[in-house]
């Protein structure tokens, strides 16, 4: 069995199939690692989200903060946005069946040495320690008061883990990490206003994975979520978001070997 782990979609669907035809991908024999952000902005949200669906066991994918935005939207807790695609799947006569399935989705997923989360973890979680805070999550989101949880998910606040937090806060502390986050301080410390280089990075803030000591090193965390920072292959990092909605390319790395594949985003799924 083959792994391959792919960046972010976010609807680019025919720049998905292309991908999947360059690694000739053959769902009996091989899987699919997905970083999260199957859908939005881009035109095929709902082609993407029913291939993959389809797939089965031949493809992981964890929880984006786009996926999480359709969830929201679909039970009136978030607001739509300008730039969202996200109305055939609002409309589509399998939408609940499609909703419930991407619910069930992990937050985050540990095999061989490697976490598969979205965005990445804070300096002080160990790879332990973050799947069991995953797992609270998802088991809110599974639960049947996991529209209560919809309700509180979302907000900046607050900015840091501590263990005593308990409630919404602690909730949405995970999911603000494992889905949003890009600097953060040394000491945990999450910003959620600057989306661009390494070089943007506030004063006082680091990219996540650059801290000092960081508690998950000893693990290959695979991420996407951060388009500008683009393909970034360190000894423990694989971040994968190459920037296919914006113009660039959607890339996939072939597990253990770390081999890259990429394909150039479609004209029509440019943003």
């Amino acid at each position: 069995m083959t792994t391959y782990a792919i960046g972010d979609i976010q609807g680019c669907f025919d720049s998905f199939r292309r991908l999947l035809d360059l690694i000739r991908f053959d769902p009996a024999h091989d899987r699919l690692w997905l970083v999260g952000d199957l859908v939005n902005r881009g035109p095929h949200s709902l082609e993407t989200l029913r291939f993959v669906k389809g797939l089965g066991k031949a493809a992981i994918t964890v929880l984006g903060n786009h996926d999480l935005h359709l969830l929201m939207l679909a039970e009136g807790h978030s607001k739509k946005r300008g730039d969202d695609t996200l109305d055939e799947i609002l409309e589509a006569p399998d939408r609940e069946a499609l909703l419930d399935w991407l619910r069930m989705r992990p937050m985050m997923h540990v095999e061989e040495g490697c976490a598969l989360v979205h965005a990445g973890l804070l300096p002080q979680w160990s790879v332990a320690r973050a799947r069991e805070l995953a797992g609270e999550v998802e088991s809110a989101l599974r639960g049947g008061q996991y529209r209560d949880l919809l309700a509180n998910m979302w907000g900046s606040e607050p900015p840091s883990w501590r263990d005593d937090l308990t409630g919404w806060p602690r909730l949405r502390v995970i999911v603000n990490a494992m889905t949003r986050m890009r600097f953060c301080s040394a000491e945990g410390v999450m910003d959620f206003k600057a989306k661009g280089e390494v070089t943007d990075a506030p004063e006082g803030y680091l990219p996540w994975f650059a801290v000092p000591g960081r508690r998950s090193a000893d693990h290959t965390l695979v991420t996407g979520h951060w388009s500008a920072l683009g393909l970034k292959i360190e000894p423990n990092l694989l971040a994968l978001d190459s920037g296919c909605l914006w113009g660039r390319h959607l890339t996939a790395v072939r597990l253990p070997e770390r081999r890259v594949f990429q394909v150039d985003c479609s004209r029509e799924e440019v943003t």
